[in-house]
């Protein structure tokens, strides 16, 4: 049997910074990994959904995760996002991002039948990366089937850790963990709104954007037996969640106005097609960046 992948805590997933012109701004993005590494993060992922991955192009996928690499300098894992829309393109990223340097690859397939995912993931694992992170993707149900994980979990050494983004998220961390005895190691995603249940499950690390040090301080709370405090600052910060969670965009958004705030970026474009953000949006946005930078300052003075 496998040994736990060692990766516990929160490791960030990072927005990509545009200057106004809409090209990449590289000195932010090394900024913010220096910010999130200061914060005590366990690891970086880029680039992902929330790095509008599917609006970079080839060239700035590999400027922004060598800029990654260089800055982190080995202190903790990198895992280079391999995602794309087609097989060719996934396991061509998935070899670009080994021979890089990436700790671990992560990736993202549709599933249609075990059969085909099956075969498509081998595939990526032929890339032989550090570790392999299987997306498990589905905001309107379960997911891959459990019995297809346990499968390739048991069959493939590169296969190590799974995030889990599916409806609902917190039984199938159990189930997984259960099914794989305990070995697989799990990461939570979009249901960082339910962060401390899935602390409570076991989930050993958690995927954000944004909030390094909050995210950082609730799961050092919970781990050092202070549940009380995880929960308190947790429930401090999900009126923020909340906004920022109704959509993949409206985070992207969200949370490029916060770096932006903070000074980490230089501004807080985006780019299309992107859901609109209008005068609303910016208004409860300016509230509750205001509100994140305050419990930032209470969460360094502890």
């Amino acid at each position: 049997m496998k040994e736990l992948l060692p990766l516990h805590g929160i490791v960030t997933v990072l927005n990509t910074p545009f200057l106004e012109d809409g090209s990449l701004d590289i000195p932010s993005l090394r900024k913010n990994c220096h910010y999130a590494l200061d914060s005590g993060v366990a690891g970086f992922l880029f680039p992902a959904m929330a790095s509008e991955v599917d609006k970079l192009t080839e060239e700035e996928r590999i400027e922004g995760i060598k800029a990654v690499i260089e800055e982190v300098k080995g202190r903790v894992p990198v895992i280079g996002g391999a995602s794309a829309y087609t097989q060719e393109k996934r396991i061509k990223y998935a070899r670009i991002l080994t021979r890089l340097g990436c700790d671990g690859i992560l990736v993202s397939i549709p599933y249609q039948n075990d059969k085909k995912y099956e075969k498509a993931i081998r595939e990526i694992a032929e890339a032989e990366p550090g570790f392999l992170m299987i997306q498990d993707w589905d905001f309107s149900g379960y997911g891959l089937p459990v019995r297809l994980i346990k499968r390739l979990f048991l069959e493939l050494p590169a296969f190590r850790s799974l995030k889990i983004e599916v409806v609902p998220a917190g039984v199938k961390y159990t189930e997984v963990s259960e099914e794989t005895g305990g070995k697989l190691h799990l990461a939570g995603g979009w249901a960082v709104g339910q962060m401390i249940e899935g602390l409570e499950r076991g989930v050993h690390a958690f995927m954000p954007t944004g909030m390094h040090e909050i995210y950082t301080a609730i799961y050092q709370f919970f781990h050092s037996g202070d549940k009380r405090q995880a929960a308190l600052l947790f429930e401090s910060i999900l009126p923020v969640i909340a906004f920022s969670n109704q959509h993949l965009d409206i985070s992207i958004h969200f949370f490029k106005r916060l770096l932006f705030r903070q000074g980490i970026y230089k501004t807080p474009v985006v780019r299309p097609p992107i859901l609109p953000f209008d005068h609303i949006h910016e208004k409860i946005a300016e509230e509750k960046i205001a509100r994140v930078i305050e419990i930032t300052e209470e969460v360094r003075g502890k």
